[in-house]
């Protein structure tokens, strides 16, 4: 058994090399045969000549598309092969073969509709392009992680099931809790708060959260990655989003200087946003929707996909990729809202980068009293949240936080068409597998 000694971005001054991985294309020219092989770096070409080594050449012959293999041999410096080396080989080892044909084709840019490639999905992974989301992906949230760290936030997980939801009873997916009636988490929003109240001060959360909501978008999935972060001692809500514009500038550089193979094989020409983010009301969104291009979104408490989509166009024309809406009105209980001396009506914020809302967040209300009428005046049944509101009533400081959608981030980032595309497997109303 050929032992491997690396990948297929090997540099041409190496002696001898073993590289191994998928088959990704055979090109056959009659006394010469040109076997380019995959592996998670990249491409590499490995030239079987029938005059050089008759017996190679003869086995290389049986070969087939995503066929596993080994092949030793020497490095050469080539300007037409991937990476600019390729490999004369004097070993070749067929480790798997593949079944053929393919059900989905790896190596040819064919177009196919993204419901053919789900139901594939673990071919279509293979996929240079598809690879380079999920490298992406990583090195993205990597990045972002590695911020908070350095900010001394304390890395936290929260439970996955819950009692009851964050925001609303109709998004809960339901499940069986031995005897009792329990649900999917919507968010850690609540956790994150007994935290600040628990003088933790600074926590982030690379999490999942579940909507079971019955949509049929490019921006929704069923199960959702999340980035949440909460903070206390905070004097408003620009504190807050003075961390997540920092934060996210920092994550976009860490890719733009790092993921540079990734951002070519998906054709991303991506740029740091350098400028402060403008930071605007949401009375002044609607006016820039109404003056600007004559739309009025149906609910006038909230923006809607085009609203979104067209104050993005607004502000990248002026060089702003992302920016903040404040002060959405009629907000949930645990925002802080109707602020004497403030023009807004809540302390709520939602980011939106590249024309599509990423995040929501804002000042939580850590009055235990001011809490609980809003709750009392929306309806909200107090009795699934008394851990809640008991936790918070032994002295909380001044506190905000968001949740930012890890997949809506990926899909902006990668420049895709749907937000499914930024997940590995993703879940919605008609698709549990695979």
């Amino acid at each position: 058994m050929i032992e491997r000694t690396h990948t297929s971005a090997v540099e041409p001054d190496a002696e001898s090399v073993a590289i191994a991985g998928h088959v990704h294309e055979i090109r056959d020219l009659g006394g010469l045969v040109f076997l380019i092989v995959r592996d998670r770096e990249g491409l590499i070409q490995v030239v079987f000549k029938e005059e050089r080594e008759p017996e190679l050449f003869e086995a290389v012959g049986d070969a087939r598309s995503e066929d596993v293999v080994r092949v030793g041999g020497e490095p050469i410096e080539s300007d037409q092969a991937p990476g600019g080396v390729e490999i004369a080989p004097t070993e070749y080892e067929v480790l798997d073969a593949a079944d053929s044909p393919l059900p989905l084709e790896i190596s040819k840019d064919i177009d196919v509709d993204l419901s053919t490639r789900l139901d594939n999905r673990a071919l279509d992974l293979r996929k240079p392009a598809t690879a380079a989301v999920v490298t992406l992906r990583s090195k993205l949230m990597t990045a972002m992680e590695e911020w908070f760290d350095e900010q001394g936030f304390v890395d936290i997980k929260t439970p996955l099931i819950s009692k009851g939801g964050a925001e609303g009873g109709a998004e809960l997916f339901p499940i069986l809790y031995y005897d009792r009636d329990a649900f999917l988490s919507q968010s850690p929003q609540l956790y994150k708060q007994i935290l600040m109240a628990a003088g933790y001060e600074a926590v982030y959360e690379t999490g999942t959260a579940f909507r079971a909501e019955d949509f049929a978008t490019s921006r929704h999935v069923s199960e959702i990655a999340m980035f949440d972060v909460e903070l206390a001692y905070i004097d408003d809500h620009h504190d807050v989003m003075d961390v997540q514009e920092e934060s996210l500038r920092y994550a976009i550089r860490a890719v733009v200087e790092g993921a540079d193979r990734e951002l070519d094989l998906l054709d991303v020409d991506l740029e740091v946003p350098e400028d402060d983010f403008p930071r605007i009301t949401f009375d002044e969104a609607l006016n820039v929707l109404e003056t600007e291009f004559g739309h009025f979104p149906d609910d006038p408490t909230d923006l809607d996909t085009e609203g979104e989509k067209l104050l993005g166009e607004y502000f990248e024309a002026q060089g702003q990729p992302a920016f903040f809406v404040v002060g959405y009105p009629d907000e949930k209980f645990y925002y802080m809202q109707d602020v004497e001396g403030d023009e807004i009506a809540s302390r709520k914020f939602d980011l939106i980068y590249k024309g599509q809302e990423l995040s929501s967040g804002g000042q939580r209300e850590h009055h235990v009293d001011r809490m609980v009428e809003v709750m009392e005046a929306e309806g909200v049944e107090q009795a699934n949240f008394e851990f809640y509101i008991e936790a918070l009533s032994f002295g909380t400081p001044p506190h905000g936080g968001y949740g930012l959608g890890i997949d809506r981030l990926v899909q902006q980032v990668a420049d895709l068409d749907n937000i499914k595309e930024a997940i590995m497997f993703p879940r919605d109303p008609n698709r549990l597998e695979p």
